[in-house]
């Protein structure tokens, strides 16, 4: 009885191998409509391509294969929110390859902010001026600014929640009520305060989904946020503000992803929300 059970746990578990290979390897793409506001026209339409959490994974050689599904995709910023490395021994080559070749076809900004792992070497400001020197605009507790002929969009950007460097509030000093505003933070731990400030989208990673996601209940743990986390992935709304939580690309701890793909994000803002094309998910 006992060398049955062995047989059937073992062909249970080569049986699932496939399955777990494309949850660990295969991208999903998340399309929302954000509807914002009192949106500039000039702004109708714009599209964020939101990427989280890489944690040194590499999508083939010099991130060719997550490069290819990016460069099919039309958007007018990129947001890296944080979590770029991870471990004792961190590379941030997958992350530096990736905004490179992004550079190469892409000519709009590209956005980022550190997460929690970025800085747990002590090494974010090196990381910060790395990304730098490859494409990236870094606005660690900073406002950068979109424009659009006479019209603007704000971005916000607040250094790593976790390890409390976010300074959410002197970052939106800079900001002015005239134009919509983004942030982009690694964690959803200040969304309450960027929802009292009047932030219009919120982007940020951190939770991975749970990695482990338990059906109809979602992620059962995420560090630093603890069991059953109120904003674990997708969409959530207080007052004006949205949110929006990806699930990420990478993992850390176990390698391992179930019942949530490694994903990317395609937001776009919109001044009212049309009926929602097949395959985007509308957030109001």
């Amino acid at each position: 009885m006992m060398l049955l059970s062995r047989r059937a746990f073992l062909m249970g578990t080569l049986a699932a191998l496939p399955y777990l290979y494309l949850e660990k390897e295969s991208v999903r793409i998340r399309r929302y409509l954000v509807p914002v506001q009192d949106l500039p026209r000039a702004f109708e339409g714009f599209t964020i391509l939101h990427l989280s959490d890489l944690h040194d994974k590499e999508y083939g050689p010099e991130g060719e294969l997550l490069l290819a599904l990016v460069q099919r995709e039309r958007f007018d910023m990129v947001a890296l929110t944080g979590d770029l490395v991870v471990g004792t021994a961190p590379s941030l080559k997958p992350a530096l390859d990736l905004v490179a070749g992004i550079k190469k076809f892409f000519g709009g900004p590209i956005f980022s902010v550190p997460g929690n792992h970025d800085w747990r070497l002590d090494r974010g400001e090196e990381f910060n001026e790395r990304l730098r020197q490859a494409g990236a605009k870094v606005i660690p507790n900073q406002t950068a600014v979109v424009e659009k002929g006479d019209e603007r969009l704000q971005v916000v950007g607040i250094d790593d929640p976790v390890t409390r460097r976010a300074r959410l509030a002197q970052a939106m000093d800079d900001t002015g009520a005239e134009s919509p505003v983004v942030l982009l933070s690694h964690s959803p731990h200040p969304f309450p305060l960027a929802a009292k400030l009047g932030v219009d989208l919120m982007l940020c990673g951190h939770t991975h989904g749970g990695q482990l996601r338990l059906p109809l209940l979602g992620a059962a743990f995420v560090p630093a946020m603890g069991f059953f986390p109120p904003w674990d992935l997708g969409v959530f709304r207080k007052g004006k503000t949205t949110l929006i939580v990806s699930g990420g690309l990478g993992e850390s701890g176990i390698p391992l992803r179930i019942n949530i793909r490694p994903e990317l994000t395609l937001a776009t803002l919109v001044n009212r929300l049309p009926e929602a094309p097949s395959g985007w998910d509308a957030t109001g």
